[in-house]
Parts: structure tokens; C-alpha cells; sequence
């Protein structure tokens, strides 16, 4: 991602909440489904390492470049995704929970949005605007109407999204004047106290929910299909490679060669404006954009084409991931390090903001140049996770929340 994930991204992408993804690692294709998702989890965590620590793209060459265009937006939608395909654990993964159990579902999800949403402002408070967090917690109080919807329903809303809310958010920020900005963040009291305000989570930030919210549909769509499934992988494929090779070659046509540039390649965030010291803010002075910007596809435009070829790049990598889990036991076994990582993708997306000043690593300096540091923290993350999943079932950051929500129990 640009700048930024979660979890969990938790994303952002969000820990394993189900029963269901606590079975043994070694157990068989219904296991590795899930496995396969955590494998998932664990590349998008290892994807915003690379941006956030690794070097700048003007920096890499070779197979380094390709490794870091790929991490740069690709890592932080899959995490959105993921985040997606986390909330259908809690609410009920192939068939939605109804009654009592529906309620509780919900009440456990809003809490975990405002639980995001208050650890996002804080650590937007020292990192700025490149934290997934507070944005994760926005995203999943707007998924909470959409809980119950099929497969093929969640699939037509993402792609309604994808097609409608990239020029919807162009003519927003067009006509979004700075004395207007600066009267809403006059009263934004979120605004008084960290980078990140509400116009910046809703329109103008690094992940905008007007534009991401296709992304964490898209992953509830994905959820409600069966993933063990030989011909549903199949199917999944062939969507990704199309939507994949369908959107970015398109772009290419209409846009010219360098539709799919990275906004990195300028010195620019990936949010498409220009890097601000430390970690950047929550919201930027970007110059006016012309409207055949929406014909490109480059990581964070945010256009209709970046999403749907983005959403195909993370189907991909999920069914990718699952086949692998599914079809190689052996592979399965040796990945375990790895797979933990990604059942404890919170707290290891957390923990490296938390480490680098204690190790006097700085992120988004252009004159990073060494993969050093970026792989000292993937390692690490793996070493730490795999120790502590041999005595915990959640990692410490999913323990936590995980208890935030136990209140919901007490919904009728």
C-alpha cells in the first residue's frame, strides 16, 4: 500500500474470529481453505513491510522492482479484502447467522469498528494518515447492512461500487474547496487530535471509504463461496486473471504506457500526493486532477480500473494460497511459521510501527536503500508469531479484542 494495511491492514486484515479457522494446520482440503487465507493474510502483512520499510521503486531495479511495485497498493487492498472475508467468520460464513446469533454477530462487529477506529486515532496521532486502522473501523460499521446478503449479491454491490464511487469521489474532491475542508476539520473533533478526520476517513485519506469499501465487499463475496471446492477454485481463477488482465490492459489502451506507473516512482505517496516527513498526514494539498486520470490503473488512484484489477490480483492470491494449502500437505507443514503470521496479522501489523523507532528505522525515507532492515522484520514476525502460537491460540493484539467483544454476549 502506499503508505500503508491492517489488519488485518486485518488488514489491516482482521485475525481468524471463527472456530472454524482453528483447526490443526495439518488437517485436510476443509482445513486448508482457511489455512490458505491465513497464507493470504500473512503476504499482505509482508507486503506493507516492504513499503513501509523497504527502499522507494526509483531504488530497485530487477526482480526488487517488480517485488516492490506489486507490494505498493496491492498489499494494503488485500488486507481490505481479507478484512472482508473476516467479517463473514463472525456473521456467519457460508450461511448468514440469524435471530440471537445474528445480533450478537453484529454487536461483535461494531465493537470491533470502534475498537479499530479509537486504535487507529492513536497511532495516527504518531504515524499519520498511513495508518489502516481507524479506516478498517469505518469500513465495518457500513459492511453491517450487507451482513446477510448471498454470494452473487455481495459480487453485484462490489461491482456497482467499483464502477460508480471512483467518479463519484473525483467530482467530490473536485468540488471540495480548502475553505470547506478546513470549516469540516474545524469541527471534526477526531481532526483536533490526530491526522486522520472524518473527511479524510470518508474521501480524502490514504484508503477513502468511498472508493475501498468495493474491496471489503468483494472479500464478503469471496466468503460465501466454498473455497474447497475444485470447480469454485476454478471459476475464482479464471474471474481473477480476467478481471486482472481485463482492467489493466484496458487502462493500458486507453491511457497509454503509463497507465499503470506507480505514484512511488514520482516521490509521491501512494496516495498520489506528495510524501510528507515521517509517516506523511491524513490529508493532502494535491493538485487538481484531470478527469483522464480516471482512465489509469495504478496502485492508489483509486480509479474503477485500479479496483478491478486489484480485486482480481487478491482473488488470485487467495485461491493461489488455498490450492498450495490444499493440494501440498508437506508445503502446508513447512509454511506453519508463515501461516501464524497470518493469525496474528493485527499485532504483527502494529508491532512494526511500534519497532522501528526502537530501532532506529525510519519508513518512508527515500534514501532507504537496503532490503536489510525489510527482511530482519519479516523474519522477525515469523520467529515471534510461531513462538507464541505454540502457547496462545490468539496472537496478543486478537486477544485483546477478541475480549473487547465478549460484551456482545449480553445482546437479546
Amino acid at each position: 500500500m502506499t503508505q500503508i494495511q491492517p489488519p488485518q491492514e486485518n488488514s489491516p486484515p482482521l485475525p481468524r474470529t471463527s472456530t472454524e479457522s482453528a483447526r490443526k494446520l495439518s488437517g485436510g482440503p476443509s482445513t486448508g481453505r482457511l489455512v490458505g487465507v491465513d497464507l493470504a493474510r500473512a503476504l499482505a502483512v509482508f507486503g506493507m513491510y516492504i513499503v513501509h520499510i523497504g527502499p522507494p521503486l526509483s531504488a530497485t531495479d530487477g526482480v526488487a522492482r517488480w517485488v516492490r511495485y506489486l507490494a505498493d497498493g496491492h498489499s494494503s487492498v488485500l488486507f481490505a479484502t481479507l478484512a472482508g472475508f473476516s467479517l463473514m467468520l463472525i456473521a456467519g460464513r457460508r450461511e448468514p447467522k440469524t435471530g440471537l446469533a445474528g445480533r450478537q454477530a453484529k454487536a461483535r462487529i461494531a465493537i470491533r469498528a470502534v475498537v479499530l477506529l479509537a486504535l487507529g486515532t492513536v497511532l495516527a496521532m504518531e504515524y499519520g494518515g498511513v495508518i489502516i486502522l481507524g479506516f478498517y473501523g469505518v469500513y465495518f460499521l457500513l459492511a453491517l447492512p450487507l451482513l446477510r446478503l448471498s454470494a452473487k449479491a455481495l459480487a453485484i454491490t462490489a461491482a456497482g461500487l467499483a464502477l460508480v464511487t471512483p467518479q463519484l469521489a473525483f467530482v467530490l474532491n473536485s468540488r471540495l474547496s480548502e475553505s470547506v475542508q478546513q470549516t469540516i476539520d474545524a469541527y471534526d473533533p477526531l481532526k483536533k487530535i490526530s491526522e486522520v478526520g472524518v473527511l479524510d476517513l470518508l474521501l480524502t485519506g490514504f484508503y477513502p471509504t468511498i472508493t475501498w469499501m468495493s474491496f471489503v465487499v468483494a472479500g464478503m463475496a469471496l466468503a460465501r463461496l466454498d473455497l474447497s471446492s475444485v470447480p469454485v477454485q476454478r471459476r475464482l481463477a479464471a474471474l481473477g486473471a480476467a478481471l486482472t488482465v481485463g482492467a489493466y490492459g484496458l487502462s493500458l489502451l486507453l491511457a497509454g504506457k503509463d497507465a499503470l506507473r506507480s505514484m512511488a516512482e514520482d516521490g509521491k505517496s501512494s496516495a498520489g500526493f506528495e510524501k510528507a516527513s515521517s509517516f506523511g498526514s491524513g490529508s493532502f494539498e494535491a493538485p487538481q486532477r484531470a478527469a483522464s486520470e480516471l482512465l489509469s490503473a495504478g496502485p492508489h488512484s483509486g480509479t474503477t480500473f485500479d479496483i478491478i484489477g486489484s480485486v482480481g490480483v487478491a482473488i488470485l492470491v487467495v485461491v493461489g494460497a488455498t490450492v498450495l494449502m490444499d493440494r501440498l500437505p508437506r508445503l502446508r507443514s513447512l509454511a506453519k511459521p508463515v501461516i501464524a503470521v497470518g493469525t496474528m496479522s493485527l499485532t504483527a501489523y502494529v508491532g512494526h510501527f511500534l519497532a522501528q523507532p526502537m530501532l532506529g528505522i525510519s519508513a518512508g525515507e527515500s534514501s532507504q536503500t537496503s532490503w536489510i532492515p525489510v527482511l530482519l522484520f519479516i523474519l522477525g514476525a515469523i520467529a515471534f508469531a510461531a513462538g507464541w502460537s505454540r502457547f496462545f491460540r490468539r496472537g496478543p493484539m486478537e486477544a485483546l479484542l477478541n475480549a473487547a467483544t465478549k460484551t456482545a454476549k449480553h445482546i437479546r
